[in-house]
C-alpha cells in the first residue's frame, strides 16, 4: 500500500517542518505490516525521521527532502538499556533507523543536508582555495542506519551533506546502487559512504563527489564492541572524487576488516586512490583492488592555522600503513596481510606507499599490472611522506615510484612507471625498501 506524505499533512513549501507528517506516514505503513511512503515532487523541510521495518521511502523525481540543522529538531538514537551514551555520536541524524529489517530508500528525488550553511571559507591556504573549510559546531549525519538487516538505497541523490552522508553501522545484507552523492569537495568529514562493522555489503554503479573519503570501511570502537567485524564487501562500477581517499579502509580499526573487493572504478582527482590503515589493534586482511583508472594529486592545506584540519594524502596511487597513533599504548597498531592490487592505471604525484613497523609487519602484498605516470597535476610541490594520523605524521622525503618499510612477501610484476616533466621530489628512483624480507620487485622498462 502507498502512503503519500501529503495525506498526513506534509507541506511542500520548503519551510514548514514536515517531520510529524513524514513520521506519521512511516508509522502508518509500519503499523499495517509494511508499505511505501511516497514523497511527491516538491520541497519538504523536516527534522529527524525514524524509518521502520518493511517500509520503503520513495522520493519521486522532483522531490527534495531538506534536513533541518536545528538541534531541537534533530534526534539521536537513545542509549540502549545498560549502555552509556557513545561519545561522538551525539550529532544526530536526519533520516535513520535502528534495530530494524527490510528498509528501502528509493526513487529519483533528492535528500539535501544543507552543508552550505555549516561550511565557510576563511582563506587560510594562501589563496589556493583548496583546504578544508571551517565547520559549524553542530553537524548532523544525513542518513544513519544501525543494526538494520536487508537495507537498500537506490536511485536517490544525496546532496550537500553537513557531516557523514551515509553511515551504516552494524548492518547486514546491504545493497547500495545507482545513487549520486554530490557534496562540497572542500567539506571536512562529509564522507560519502561509511560501512562500519557491516557484513555482506554490495555498493555498485554510484557517483560520489565529496571532500572527505568517498567510500570508507571502518571498525569504530563502539560498533566493534556491539557488532564485531566488517567483512564481505564489494564496491564496483563507481566514479569517485574526493580530496582524501577514493576507496579507504580505516583509520578506525578496533576490529577486523576482511574479504573486501574494490573494482572497475574511476578515480577522479583524489588525494589517494586506495588507502588502507591500521591504528587500533585490528586486523585488515584479504583485500583486493583491481581495474582502477584516473588520477591522484596533492591539494593545499591551511598553512596559517597550526593544527587545522588538512587533507590526508599527497597524490599516492596506493597507500598501505600500519603505524602507531600519537600517545598510543597498544603493543601493536594491528595486522595488514593478504592484499592484491592489479590492473591499476593512474596519473599520480607520489609513491606507491607500503609502510609497517617492527611491531606490525605488512605481510603478503601482491601487485601486478600497475601502470603509473608521475605527472604534476596539482598546485603544490612534492617531497613529503604523509602518515597521518601517526607518530610519524608528515615529513620530508624524496619520492620513489615504490616505497616499502617493514614488509614481508611483497611482489611487484608486469608494471611500469614513467616520470613526466619536472618535480623537485622526483629523482627517477624506482624502488626504496627498508627492513623488508622476501621481496621481489620488477619494473618493466617503457
Amino acid at each position: 500500500m502507498i502512503y503519500s506524505v501529503l495525506d498526513f499533512g506534509a507541506s511542500a513549501d520548503g519551510r514548514t517542518d514536515c517531520a510529524p507528517a513524514l513520521q506519521a506516514a512511516v508509522d502508518a505503513a509500519a503499523g499495517a505490516g509494511g508499505g511505501t511512503v511516497l514523497v511527491p515532487a516538491g520541497r519538504y523541510y523536516a527534522g529527524s525521521v525514524l524509518l521502520k521495518s518493511h517500509v520503503e521511502l520513495r522520493l519521486e523525481t522532483g522531490a527534495v527532502l531538506v534536513s533541518s540543522l536545528d538541534e531541537k529538531e534533530i534526534r539521536s538514537f537513545p542509549a540502549a538499556p545498560g549502555e552509556a551514551p557513545i561519545d561522538g555520536w551525539n550529532s544526530g541524524f536526519f533520516l535513520g533507523a535502528r534495530d530494524a529489517e527490510d528498509i528501502r530508500v528509493t526513487g529519483g528525488g533528492v535528500i539535501d543536508g544543507q552543508g552550505k550553511r555549516v561550511f565557510s571559507d576563511v582563506a587560510t591556504d594562501r589563496g589556493f582555495h583548496e583546504c578544508p573549510l571551517r565547520c559549524a559546531p553542530f553537524r548532523p549525519r544525513l542518513l544513519l542506519f544501525e543494526n538494520v538487516t536487508d537495507l537498500e538505497i537506490a536511485g536517490v541523490t544525496l546532496r550537500d551533506a553537513a557531516f557523514w552522508t551515509l553511515h551504516l553501522a552494524g548492518c547486514r545484507r546491504v545493497r547500495i546502487h545507482d545513487i549520486q552523492i554530490l557534496n562540497n569537495d572542500r567539506g571536512a568529514n562529509n564522507d560519502g559512504i561509511d560501512p562500519d562493522c557491516c557484513r555482506d555489503v554490495i555498493i555498485s554503479n554510484c557517483l560520489v563527489d565529496t571532500g572527505d573519503d568517498a567510500i570508507v570501511l571502518k571498525s569504530t570502537a563502539p560498533m566493534a564492541r556491539k557488532y564485531g567485524s566488517c567483512e564481505n564487501v564489494t564496491i564496483t562500477g563507481c566514479v569517485l572524487h574526493s580530496r582524501d581517499s577514493a576507496l579507504k579502509i580505516g583509520t578506525e580499526t578496533h576490529g577486523a576488516i576482511r574479504r573486501v573487493i574494490f573494482s572497475d572504478s574511476v578515480i577522479r582527482d583524489c588525494s589517494r586512490a586506495v588507502g588502507i590503515w591500521v591504528r587500533d589493534g585490528g586486523t585488515v586482511e584479504h583485500i583486493q583492488a583491481h581495474h582502477l583508472t584516473g588520477g591522484v594529486r596533492r591539494y593545499a592545506d591551511a598553512y596559517d592555522l597550526p593544527g587545522a584540519p588538512g587533507w590526508w594524502g599527497k597524490g599516492e596511487p596506493l597507500f598501505v600503513s600500519a603505524a602507531f597513533r600519537k600517545d598510543s599504548a597498544l603493543p601493536s597498531p594491528g595486522k595488514i596481510r593478504h592484499l592484491s592490487f592489479s590492473h591499476v592505471d593512474l596519473d599520480c604525484e607520489s609513491s606507491l606507499f607500503l609502510a609497517g613497523e617492527a611491531e606490525s609487519v605488512i605481510e603478503d602484498v601482491r601487485l601486478s599490472e600497475i601502470h603509473l605516470r608521475f605527472v604534476r597535476q596539482g598546485t603544490q610541490p612534492g617531497g613529503l611522506f604523509d602518515e597521518q594520523p601517526s607518530v610519524r605524521h608528515v615529513y620530508p622525503h624524496s619520492i620513489p615510484a615504490l616505497y616499502a618499510r617493514w614488509a614481508e612477501g611483497l611482489s611487484l610484476r608486469d608494471s611500469t612507471v614513467r616520470f613526466t616533466g619536472e618535480n623537485e621530489a622526483w629523482d627517477g628512483t624506482l624502488t626504496e625498501t627498508e627492513h623488508c624480507a622476501d621481496t621481489v620487485v620488477r619494473w618493466n622498462e617503457i
